[in-house]
């Protein structure tokens, strides 16, 4: 016998065409700047070092996206490898515990990423325009 949760909840479910219907289409630049295989800049590594700035800590930084501590570490740890400075400064365990603090370089990267993003809107801003336009709405 089904479940009258489970009845309400898909009778809200966002999936459904008239949902998806009435969602208003936007277009999302997703730059990512890659050396070799590896990304070595891209939106989830940007996302983080913001979580990191508003959060304080890698944890709650990770936690806010849904992403487990390990994956958070890794990325940043291939992000840090691929620039010339750290993007993020850890310290590890003591009396207090560890800590992490985003540095200049992160700190300039999150800007830099940004304005890229913002200055490729304007510039494509009218052939952005016409390409939603085709949407069916």
């Amino acid at each position: 016998m089904p479940s009258k949760t489970k009845t309400s909840a898909s009778a809200g479910h966002s999936s459904t065409p008239r949902a998806r219907a009435a969602a208003r289409p936007v277009a999302k630049f997703r730059m990512r700047v890659t050396a070799g295989d590896v990304i070595a800049i891209g939106p989830g590594k940007i996302a983080l070092l913001e979580a990191i700035v508003e959060a304080g800590s890698i944890t709650a930084a990770a936690k806010s996206l849904g992403m487990s501590y390990r994956r958070a570490w890794l990325l940043l740890d291939e992000l840090n490898r691929a620039l010339k400075k750290p993007a993020v400064d850890s310290a590890k365990g003591g009396q207090h515990g560890g800590g992490s603090v985003i540095t200049d370089t992160g700190r300039q990267l999150i800007e830099l990423y940004r304005r890229v993003e913002a200055t490729a809107a304007r510039a494509c801003q009218a052939d952005l325009t016409r390409l939603i336009g085709l949407i069916a709405r």
